[in-house]
């Protein structure tokens, strides 16, 4: 799923271009802005995966907000000026759309930007909010995730050293998106785990290589949703 933002500072532009967007499978508007300031404040802590931006707006342009994300999200471009489109693409970004947009032509984009999600090295670590700040956790080094105690919209992480993390406001379908999903299965509505801290599998359990406080590993019990799913990554 392809969760995205709108920047641009026309007010019909993003109408319509959530009008198109929302006639294209697996493609989600999130939230749009027509003020790139109010953009910069906020993008960090939505749920998106990719921003679509106008190049040519008063006060910042969208060449310059992509600067500052690039990092952190992919980006497509549009615009109704030609001459930018060498620019843009020293940026790395997806695509670079001519004004007026058609939605075949958008289509195109998404689809690029698909692949690279799919593939993308974002999916090696998870940049999000965090106890102590913004983070970057190495999913390698993550054992186990669960939902917190304390706030249930807030996740635990539990790295190999025994170390939590807690990702603030984010639930589980959006979390496994951005973990490889050939190295962490959900086990119930409350818990992930990493398939190396698997130890043994049975119809209804799952026996982890983490130990517990009593010198015990701990145990997760499997969810009737998920089993199917559990057995098929195992081979079984």
């Amino acid at each position: 799923m392809i969760k995205c933002v709108i920047l641009d500072d026309e007010l019909l532009a993003i109408s319509y271009l959530k009008l198109l967007c929302e006639q294209i499978e697996n493609v989600e508007v999130v939230k749009a802005f027509n003020d790139p300031k109010i953009f910069l404040n906020e993008i960090r802590d939505i749920d998106c995966n990719l921003c679509i931006l106008d190049i040519e707006m008063p006060g910042m342009t969208g060449l310059q907000v992509a600067e500052l994300i690039s990092d952190s999200k992919k980006i497509i471009f549009t615009t109704a000026y030609k001459e930018y489109a060498a620019e843009a693409f020293d940026l790395n970004v997806v695509d670079y759309v001519r004004k007026p947009i058609k939605k075949e032509r958008l289509v195109q984009a998404f689809e690029k930007a698909a692949d690279l999600l799919n593939n993308s090295q974002k999916k090696e670590f998870i940049e999000w909010n965090t106890n102590i700040g913004k983070s970057t956790i190495f999913s390698e080094q993550i054992t186990y995730i669960k939902t917190s105690e304390i706030d249930s919209r807030d996740k635990d992480i539990i790295l190999k050293d025994g170390t939590t993390i807690v990702l603030k406001n984010l639930n589980f379908k959006s979390l496994l998106e951005m973990l490889p999903s050939k190295d962490f299965a959900q086990v119930n509505k409350k818990e992930i785990i990493a398939l190396s801290s698997v130890k043994v599998l049975s119809t209804n359990e799952i026996i982890t290589t983490i130990p517990t406080e009593s010198d015990h590993f701990l145990k997760l019990q499997i969810g009737d949703t998920y089993k199917n799913q559990l057995m098929e990554m195992f081979g079984k």
